[in-house]
Order: C-alpha cells, then sequence, then structure tokens
C-alpha cells in the first residue's frame, strides 16, 4: 500500500490536496489533523465519494513524542505499507507586530512551521532513502520570501522551511527523493477569511485570490513521477506578486 501523509489535511489547503490526491487514486491518503476531527472526517468522507481511500491520523505536528509515538504505531499496524509523499501543511499564524509580540506567540508559529517539518519528515526520512523514492513537500508562503509586516515569527518560520527545503534537497537527491517548496500569495481560505479582499487584490497583478484547489494542481504535479529533475525549488503560486 503507497500512502500520501498530509498534515493539516482537515481544512483550506491541505483539504484541496487530500481531494486532489484522491481523483488520481494513486495513494492510500494519510489525512493529519490535531483537534477537528469532524472537518478531518468531512475530508475523509469526500476523498472516498471521488473513488479514493485514505484515514485520518490525529497528532500535533509540534509535539516530537506525539509524532514519533503515533506514528510509530500506525507502522507497526501497516507493515507493508509504504509512505511515498510527505506534505507539510499543517501551520498556523499569530500575527502582530513584533514589539508586541509574546514569547508564545513566537513560538507556536515556529513549532508548528518549522519543528512540524522536521518532525514528521524526520520519521519517515531514513525509511525514503532504504525506499529510494520519494516526494517531500514543503507548504511555506511569500511571507517566507519578501517578510510581511505584522507576520516577522510566520516569516522567519516559512523561511526557515525554505532553506531546510533546499539543503534536504541536497542530502537526499541521490536516491530519487525530491524536496520541494510550494509558496502560495492570497489563497481563498478560512486563514484568509478575515482579510479585506477587495483592498488587497489592488496588490495582485491577475487580480483576485488564488483557489486551494490550485494550489492543489501545483503539489499534485509536484508529487507525481513527471517531476522527478525538480528538486530544491520553491514554486509561487501568488497571481504574479514578486515585489
Amino acid at each position: 500500500m503507497k500512502c500520501a501523509l498530509i498534515t493539516g489535511g482537515s481544512r483550506g489547503i491541505g483539504k484541496a490536496i487530500c481531494l486532489r490526491f484522491a481523483q488520481d487514486n494513486k495513494y492510500h491518503i494519510l489525512i493529519n489533523y490535531q483537534s477537528n476531527q469532524q472537518a478531518a472526517q468531512d475530508t475523509l468522507n469526500e476523498v472516498i465519494a471521488l473513488g479514493g481511500t485514505g484515514e485520518l491520523i490525529a497528532f500535533d505536528v509540534a509535539d516530537f513524542d506525539m509524532v514519533t509515538r503515533v506514528l510509530t504505531t500506525w507502522v507497526d499496524a501497516n507493515p507493508k505499507a509504504i509512505v511515498e509523499v510527505i506534505v507539510n501543511n499543517a501551520g498556523i499564524t499569530k500575527d502582530g507586530l513584533f514589539m508586541w509580540m509574546t514569547p508564545a506567540d513566537w513560538k507556536q508559529v515556529i513549532d508548528t512551521s518549522l519543528n512540524g517539518f522536521f518532525n514528521v519528515t524526520n520519521f519517515f526520512i531514513q525509511k525514503l532513502l532504504r525506499n529510494r523514492y520519494g516526494r517531500i513537500i514543503n507548504m511555506v508562503s511569500i511571507s517566507g520570501l519578501k517578510g510581511t509586516a505584522g507576520q516577522t515569527n510566520y516569516s522567519a518560520a516559512k523561511g526557515a522551511v525554505i532553506a531546510a527545503t533546499k539543503a534536504l534537497a541536497q542530502e537526499v537527491a541521490k536516491r530519487n527523493i525530491t524536496v520541494n517548496a510550494v509558496a502560495p500569495g492570497f489563497i481563498r481560505t478560512e486563514m484568509t477569511a478575515a482579510l479585506d479582499e477587495s483592498e488587497l487584490i489592488k496588490m495582485v497583478p491577475v487580480n483576485r485570490f488564488g483557489e486551494a484547489e490550485e494550489v492543489a494542481e501545483l503539489v499534485a504535479f509536484l508529487a507525481s513521477d513527471k517531476a522527478g529533475y525538480i528538486t530544491g525549488e520553491v514554486i509561487n503560486i501568488n497571481g504574479g506578486i514578486y515585489s
């Protein structure tokens, strides 16, 4: 059984990725969530309706011990399963000006995006190397490339994942494992629902927010055999914002 693990897979871009993978029906989809089991179950139901297979796997990506415990239990229960694709999508924002930022708001964002990448990917990396195949896709952000005022913590976390993506890609390339990052701009999800879309689209050359499904298409391509010569890349999907 070949599997794809999507962290933060219950909503938004993560959900769209799960549904896109279900259409291809190449992978059994592991839908990770932290607390919203109903949203994760809804996503699984939609995966099955599209003809795919999947299951829920609950853990907090920021908690190394929990990640290791839950994934070890899953691997032991599924000895013939091979996780070939990892999409590190889980992330949170705790926005605010840096001068008023609390240590907790800094730490939570770093722990989820950056340490979450380490905790999940590090668990599987030796297995991928032994299997001589893998696709690791890290969801980053335009904030990690150009920085966004009010998001020093989020920009730092995503910028660090971008650097880690480029380094890890070089370490594992000879074993047919690619490591890439996808950097969305303004995508219409729950995370951006509170933003003033009519004002912000003035910054976007294509004059609209993106859709989660458009991001999912890019991720599906990077996860495919066709993308085997693309690694260490950060691919922007932002409607032309390059300032």
